[in-house]
């Protein structure tokens, strides 16, 4: 069976499910791009300039376009044919912020701009080669810096207001937010999109903006207090969902190290704690995996009550898929197990107050352009159950919580199997019990 049959072609929703809602788009880019190019951004022209004086990154990302199988998309629609036209291609996306897009009446999120550019040639043996090529992942850093940096600004708020077929705050995207959450609570009007998002989340609609400084504001919005309450806050044996998300993988008795890129993308515990002396507490242990949706809450949270021991953040790939999956069209998506180990992420050991949990680590797991692992806590730093420890810029991804081979968890994981196909968990929600 395929993976196409057994899974959703874009989970998380950071790219359409609806191929013609995406291949528009893309259609619509491309020709703006060949109508008028302007001067690429200094970072793209740095970027340039690396593809054409490195041989090696020349060849794969020439190749990574040519070895596509197929000259248009699977709609017939133009495909992004060379780097040149990906280059000017970034060079707009760089300068906006993420959208909605219609068509024919419907609408979908363009959550992953840059992502939407590579969909096919990330899958290819020439994009393999790239996207794990150091240099490049140090360049493609630069320009997220870049991109991040408009996103944080006040430039970038224009597309929040509520914009016809665009606006965040339209009336039609509001539906989606709330559609993609079946936890959401609803205000004194339930049928007024506004009035529920405001009962929800921390906003003030009197405000310009609604009183959020930049997109990255809004979309690193914060939960209204008592919308996402913790579990069982005294009881230590409770494990509460560190993010609002989907189990994707429970996996046991974990390998110091594994080969992490065949088809089963097994976990390899020395290189996901990027060879952290604190990983030999981890082997035979257990690791709980869960992914983050486009429309969702995007801060993580503690897990447990306890003391912060040691936080890192690890730079990494981007845009790597594992080739073990075959031709991705949802790609890095179906690549998560592989990402926990070359991805950007953040490592937050955490001593449980609880001896018989004792050192586990929160893992949060940058995909594509969500790759900005903010940590707002630190070492030696008291936390309970709930308190923020940190957020994704730009969204949200992938994390793991790592325990180690002594802990006996009972999961409850609220009626569901593990996969792509599971949905979100609320923030704060029990999702395991010490035995």
């Amino acid at each position: 069976m395929s993976n196409q049959e057994i899974a959703p072609f874009r989970v998380g929703h950071w790219l359409p499910s609806d191929q013609t809602i995406l291949e528009n788009w893309l259609e619509t880019l491309i020709k703006e791009v060949d109508e008028y190019k302007k001067p690429l951004h200094p970072v793209l022209v740095e970027f340039q300039a690396l593809i054409e004086s490195n041989p090696e990154i020349f060849m794969d990302v020439n190749q990574m376009f040519t070895q596509v199988p197929f000259k248009l998309s699977p709609l017939k629609k133009p495909q992004v044919k060379n780097y040149e036209q990906m280059l000017h291609m970034m060079n707009i996306i760089i300068y906006r912020t993420p959208e909605f897009s219609w068509y024919a009446n419907k609408v979908g999120l363009i959550g992953f701009p840059l992502n939407a550019i590579l969909d096919w040639s990330m899958g290819t043996p020439g994009g393999f080669r790239a996207f794990t090529n150091d240099k490049v992942n140090a360049q493609l850093k630069k320009i997220l810096t870049v991109w991040s940096a408009f996103l944080s600004s006040p430039d970038s708020c224009y597309v929040l207001d509520a914009t016809p077929n665009k606006g965040w705050f339209c009336k039609d995207a509001l539906k989606v937010i709330a559609e993609a959450d079946p936890f959401y609570g609803q205000g004194d009007d339930p049928t007024d999109p506004k009035e529920n998002f405001k009962y929800n989340f921390q906003c003030n609609q009197d405000e310009e903006h609604w009183g959020f400084s930049s997109w990255d504001d809004f979309f690193t919005r914060e939960f209204n207090p008592g919308i996402r309450p913790v579990a069982s806050p005294d009881d230590d044996s409770v494990i509460v969902n560190a993010c609002e998300s989907a189990p994707y993988r429970v996996a046991y008795g974990v390998q110091k190290r594994d080969t992490f890129w065949i088809k089963a993308q097994p976990y390899s515990l020395e290189f996901m704690l990027n060879n952290d002396p604190l990983a030999e507490q981890f082997v035979g242990g257990t690791i709980y995996q869960a992914f983050l949706s486009a429309k969702s809450y995007h801060r993580w949270h503690s897990p447990v009550n306890g003391t912060i021991v040691k936080v890192s953040v690890v730079d990494g790939t981007y845009y790597s898929e594992t080739l073990a999956e075959g031709f991705d069209p949802a790609g890095p998506n179906d690549s998560q197990g592989y990402i926990t180990e070359v991805a950007t992420r953040a490592l937050i050991f955490i001593q449980a107050d609880n001896p018989a949990i004792g050192l586990m680590c929160v893992m949060p797991v940058g995909m594509a352009e969500v790759s900005s692992c903010d940590v707002t806590v630190e070492a030696g730093q008291l936390v309970k159950k709930g308190d923020q420890l940190g957020t994704f810029h730009f969204g949200g991804s992938t994390h793991c919580l790592i325990f180690g081979p002594q802990v006996r968890l009972a999961f409850d994981l609220h009626g569901q199997t593990p996969g792509l196909n599971s949905s979100n968990i609320p923030l704060n929600s029990e999702i395991a019990r010490v035995c």
